[in-house]
């Protein structure tokens, strides 16, 4: 039972920061200032 129960949060977990990533990518000002600070490590 604890197996299934760590499997499932495991997986919500997951889903939950697919999710919060694909908010962030639908600010495009996020993906600018993404892109300056990637940029700027070169």
């Amino acid at each position: 039972m604890k197996k299934n129960l760590r499997h499932a949060l495991a997986w919500a977990a997951a889903l939950v920061l697919l999710l919060a990533v694909f908010a962030l990518y639908t600010r495009p000002d996020f993906l600018v200032t993404l892109a300056d600070q990637v940029w700027a490590c070169f």
